[in-house]
C-alpha cells in the first residue's frame, strides 16, 4: 500500500512512530494509502531544519524571494491538472472544484509576488531637530500552519505563501485525510528555488499539533478548522507566547428580501449550499426569506432546482458535487438530518437514501432541504458541513438582521435585494465579518483579507492581504540623529570599484 511520508529538509522522510492514518478514496470507500503520524521528535526535526533555513532565507532580498514565488506559481499552473486529480482522489470534490481550490491559493501566491512593495516601512524626516524616524518589517522566524481537509490546496497556500515571501520558514501540518497535495506543493516550492527547510510538511494528529504549539522556536501559528479546536489552538499557543490566528466554524446566512431576483437567488444557493458537498466554511447552508410570499416562492423554485442537481464521482465532469470526505463524516451529516426531524423541522428533501450505481460503498449523500427551521434548534445552532440547506423564515427585515447577528458564528453572510439603501444598512449593522451583497460566498480577493467574527475566529489578525503580511512580520522602528562634526569631512568619500 502507498505510504505518504513527511517532507523535511527538502526530502521525503518516512515516519518512525509506527502510527498511521488511513487515506480513503471517497468515491469507492476503499483505503488507497496510509499516512505516517508524526512524533514530537519528528516535528522537532522539521523545526530544526526550518531554523537553519530561515537564517539564510531572511537575508535574501525581497525581490529574489518574489522571484521564487513567481516560479512557484508557474509550476502550479504547469501541473494544475495532475494536482487537481490528486486533490479529488483524496477529498472527493469534483475536478472543477479542485481546480478552483488550487486557483484561490495561487491568487494569494500572486499577491505574495508583490512582497518588495508590501514590506516597505514608513519614514518621517525631521521628526525632531536633525532626527529622522523610520520603520522596517522583519520576519518572525519559523511559522507553522495547521490546515483542514476541505481545502488542502488553498488554505496551506494562504498561509505559507505570505510567510515564506516575508522571509520566514514554515512548518505545515495538513489534514491526515487528504495529505498528498500539500507534500506536492512543498516539492514544487523546492523546485521553484526555495532552499531546503524553508517549507516542511509533517503529518499527524494531536501529538503533532501539541508539539507545534509547545515548540519554543515556532513563533507564529495559523489554524483553520472547527471552533472548539480553534479555541484550543489559540489558548495553548498564546499561553506559550506565540502569535496565533485560529479560524473556526461557520453558519452563514443568506437573507432574501421580497424585491430580490429569485432566479438568481436559487441559482446561487444551488452552488453555495451544495457545491463541494457543502464542505466549506463559506458555504451558504441557511437561507432567510423575508415574508411568507417570498418564502413560499423560494421553496418552490428551490425544489425544482434541486431536482436538476447531479451527484457523481469526482471525475464526472457533469456532476455538481461528489462524495464527502469520509464515512464518519457522512454519518455525522445523516445524524444532523435526523436531529432536525426530531426537533420538528420539515424535511422537504431527504438526501440520506442516495446511492450511486457502481459506487455503492462511496461516501455519497444527496442534497437535503429543511423548511420551518427555528432559532435555537441544534441543527441551526451548529455547523453541519454537508449538502443540507435550511430555510429559516423571517417576517421582518429586523428579524432577518438579528438571525446572523445573534448566532454564535460570524464568518460570512449574504443579502439579496435590489434596494441599495437596505443593502447598505444591512452591511453596516450585521454582526458578521464578511458580507456579500447579491454575492453568495463573499470570500475576499487575495489582496483584501479573510476573517470572521465571534466563534468563527480567535486572534486579532486575519488571513492573507496586508493582515497576513502583518501577522508574519514584526515592526522595528528606528530613531536616528547624526550630529554635525561627528565624522571628518574626508570620510564622506563615494566608494569606487577597485
Amino acid at each position: 500500500m502507498r505510504e505518504i511520508t513527511h517532507f523535511i529538509d527538502g526530502a521525503s522522510v518516512a515516519g518512525t512512530s509506527g502510527r498511521y492514518g488511513d487515506v480513503f478514496n471517497p468515491n469507492t470507500g476503499e483505503v488507497q494509502a496510509r499516512v505516517a503520524l508524526a512524533t514530537a521528535a519528528e516535528v522537532g526535526a522539521a523545526v530544526g531544519s526550518a531554523v537553519r533555513a530561515q537564517q539564510t532565507w531572511a537575508l535574501v532580498n525581497p525581490q529574489r524571494r518574489a522571484r521564487v514565488m513567481f516560479e512557484f506559481k508557474r509550476l502550479i499552473e504547469r501541473d494544475m491538472d495532475a494536482l487537481a486529480e490528486i486533490l479529488s482522489s483524496e477529498h472527493g470534490k469534483v475536478i472543477a472544484d479542485s481546480k478552483g481550490d488550487i486557483q484561490r491559493g495561487v491568487e494569494v501566491i500572486e499577491f505574495a509576488c508583490g512582497i518588495p512593495h508590501l514590506l516597505k516601512g514608513e519614514y518621517t524626516e525631521g521628526a525632531g531637530p536633525g532626527i529622522d524616524v523610520y520603520s522596517m518589517r522583519q520576519p518572525l522566524g519559523v511559522a507553522a500552519g495547521i490546515t483542514p481537509f476541505n481545502f488542502p490546496g488553498m488554505i496551506p497556500m494562504w498561509m505559507f505563501g505570505i510567510a515564506i515571501a516575508t522571509g520566514n520558514s514554515f512548518i505545515l501540518k495538513p489534514s491526515e485525510k487528504d495529505p498528498t497535495l500539500p507534500v506536492k506543493l512543498a516539492e514544487l516550492m523546492m523546485e521553484a528555488g526555495a532552499p531546503k527547510g524553508v517549507l516542511n510538511v509533517v503529518h499527524g494528529d494531536k501529538v503533532a499539533v501539541d508539539a507545534i504549539l509547545d515548540h519554543p522556536d515556532i513563533k507564529a501559528v495559523s489554524f483553520v478548522g472547527s471552533s472548539d479546536i480553534a479555541q484550543y489552538i489559540y489558548s495553548r499557543g498564546t499561553a506559550n507566547g506565540k502569535r496565533v490566528q485560529a479560524m473556526g466554524g461557520a453558519k452563514n446566512h443568506g437573507i432574501v428580501l421580497p424585491d430580490a431576483d429569485l432566479d438568481q437567488v436559487v441559482k446561487d444557493l444551488s452552488g453555495a449550499a451544495f457545491g463541494s458537498a457543502g464542505e466549506r466554511c463559506m458555504a451558504l447552508p441557511v437561507v432567510v426569506p423575508v415574508g411568507k410570499q417570498t418564502a413560499d416562492a423560494l421553496r418552490e423554485r428551490m425544489l425544482s432546482e434541486m431536482q436538476s442537481l447531479r451527484v457523481g464521482v469526482s471525475t464526472d465532469a457533469a456532476a455538481h458535487y461528489g462524495p464527502v470526505v469520509s464515512q464518519a463524516h457522512r454519518q455525522k451529516i445523516s445524524d444532523y438530518i435526523q436531529a432536525g426531524v426530531d426537533e420538528g423541522a420539515e424535511l422537504v428533501v431527504d438526501g440520506r437514501g442516495f446511492s450511486l450505481q457502481g459506487y455503492e460503498k462511496g461516501f455519497f449523500i444527496g442534497p437535503s432541504l429543511f423548511d420551518g427551521v427555528k432559532k435555537g434548534m441544534r441543527t441551526y445552532n451548529e455547523e453541519i458541513f454537508g449538502p443540507v440547506l435550511q430555510i429559516v423564515r423571517a417576517e421582518t427585515f429586523e428579524e432577518a438582521i438579528d438571525l446572523p447577528s445573534s448566532h454564535q458564528y460570524g464568518n460570512g453572510v449574504a443579502i439579496y435585494t435590489r434596494n441599495g439603501r437596505a443593502a447598505r444598512e444591512f452591511a453596516a449593522r450585521v454582526n458578521v465579518g464578511m458580507v456579500g451583497i447579491n454575492v453568495p460566498i463573499p470570500v475576499p480577493v487575495a489582496y483584501h483579507t479573510f476573517g470572521g467574527w465571534k466563534r468563527s475566529a480567535f486572534g486579532d489578525t486575519n488571513q492573507h492581504g496586508m493582515e497576513g503580511v502583518k501577522f508574519y512580520t514584526k515592526v522595528k522602528t528606528i530613531t536616528a540623529r547624526w550630529p554635525e562634526g561627528a565624522v571628518e569631512d574626508s570620510a564622506f568619500v563615494i566608494p569606487t570599484m577597485g
